[in-house]
């Protein structure tokens, strides 16, 4: 084969296309989440009891989830035979018709149950969309990268608390601008309306990048892209799933279920989605800070550390939001987000791209980020129903530190994978030997 010839111009476009496109993607997702706990359960399930409501309302968040594995396969088989940049110029445009297409749904007053039909289906094209948008963003800056993977992938999962600050703001502002009746009658739509604006500046960005020199000089396999996984690298998708499984849970949990239950609790809802605001912000350099640091200790050691110490702050986060201080909701936040988790998210972005094989890279990051991504959807609907059903916020502390210590054991399976040649096939997953 070829030695790609890596270019550091389309490096930088790759990263900030990545990025953009990271940004775009979950600001629409995330909006939908923040959305789900603060506006849906009261105008798509206002027939339902309120905290029926808001378990309803974050079901359909977990739609949204449930249907990013089957983006990761759709998008990684074509990604995988045809091309990176192709599919994620497609994933880009569905999410963000499809974030705009929300803002412009009926509520349940106005056409009655075909109101959250509606919304579930558009969740699902959301899904569809971000599944097949962070595994090719990844490798469009760890394929144009001829080294510090970590570093400049990092910049794909930067994307997500960006778009969360950005989502937040935008909402927090028309909230404050409409008032809460004026809010909660049309004022929430804004945000998602905004997505087409957003589409518009991240087509532009990436329509400059290059297919990534490692793909366009790589053989293509004879297998389809999936059962190249399945039969080659069926242990590293497994251990991928795992190390990601507590992370999504550990995210959902801050981002979308303390949310919710800061609120219930007494916290005005400006106050929650300002710390949340915050902790997004800092995680973005968390996440810088943490992957660039992963290209010189490795992948495993950072990523240890951090699912180890969210297990830990999994048992701090709600004394310190019971308190009623709005300085320790913040610590609470800031924290678990900002510092904690990133750790643990930041270098996953190089690490499933270094576990699978070129010819089916897409699919395999992909799907092993996406399946692990279920746990995201789960979390808040399965914390929203113990609290429902008399749980104390102990049992979801305990249930969270529980999966960390799931995505710990995974962990120390893995063998390192910062050295890996991205354009030979890697060894399956394990664990250094012990001397």
């Amino acid at each position: 084969m070829t030695q790609p010839h890596f270019s550091r111009t389309q490096l930088r476009r790759a990263v900030l296309s990545s990025y953009l496109g990271s940004v775009i993607e979950y600001y629409d997702f995330l909006l939908y989440a923040t959305a789900s706990a603060v506006v849906f359960n009261k105008i798509f399930f206002s027939n339902l009891d309120p905290l029926v409501g808001t378990v309803a309302s974050f079901g359909t968040l977990a739609t949204g989830y449930l249907a990013r594995p089957l983006g990761g396969i759709v998008f990684g088989h074509f990604g995988d035979r045809i091309g990176r940049k192709k599919m994620l110029v497609l994933s880009m445009t569905l999410m963000g018709v499809g974030s705009t297409l929300i803002g412009l749904l009926p509520t349940y007053a106005q056409i009655g149950v075909w109101a959250p039909i509606l919304l579930v289906l558009l969740r699902v094209v959301q899904g569809i969309a971000v599944g097949g948008e962070w595994g090719g963003a990844a490798l469009m800056s760890a394929e144009h990268a001829p080294s510090r993977r970590g570093l400049w992938t990092s910049f794909t999962n930067a994307g997500a608390p960006t778009g969360v600050v950005l989502s937040t703001l935008v909402l927090a502002l028309s909230a404050a601008a409409t008032g809460e009746a004026q809010f909660l009658a049309w004022g929430w739509r804004v945000p998602f309306l905004l997505s087409i604006v957003l589409l518009a500046i991240g087509l532009f960005v990436r329509a400059r990048v290059a297919e990534t020199p490692v793909f366009a000089e790589a053989a293509k396999p004879m297998r389809p892209p999936l059962v190249e996984v399945l039969r080659n690298h069926p242990r590293n998708l497994l251990l991928s799933i795992g190390v990601g499984f507590g992370a999504f849970v550990a995210q959902a949990t801050i981002t979308t279920f303390v949310i919710s239950y800061a609120v219930q609790i007494g916290f005005p809802r400006s106050t929650v989605l300002n710390a949340l605001t915050l902790s997004s912000a800092v995680a973005v350099f968390g996440i810088i800070g943490f992957s660039a640091l992963s290209d010189r200790l490795g992948r495993r050691p950072v990523v240890l550390a951090g699912a180890a110490a969210m297990a830990i702050w999994a048992f701090a986060l709600f004394p310190l939001i019971d308190s009623g201080s709005t300085a320790l909701l913040v610590v609470a936040v800031v924290v678990g987000q900002g510092l904690v988790h990133t750790a643990w998210y930041g270098p996953l972005a190089a690490l499933y791209t270094e576990l699978f094989s070129t010819g089916a890279r897409y699919t395999g990051a992909s799907l092993g980020y996406q399946v692990a991504g279920l746990g995201a959807g789960i979390a808040p609907v399965a914390f929203a129903s113990v609290m429902a059903a008399g749980g104390g916020t102990l049992t979801v502390s305990i249930i969270m530190a529980v999966c960390c210590l799931v995505s710990v054991a995974c962990i120390l399976a893995l063998r390192e994978t910062s050295t890996t040649d991205l354009t030979a096939d890697p060894e399956p997953a394990r664990a250094p030997a012990r001397r």
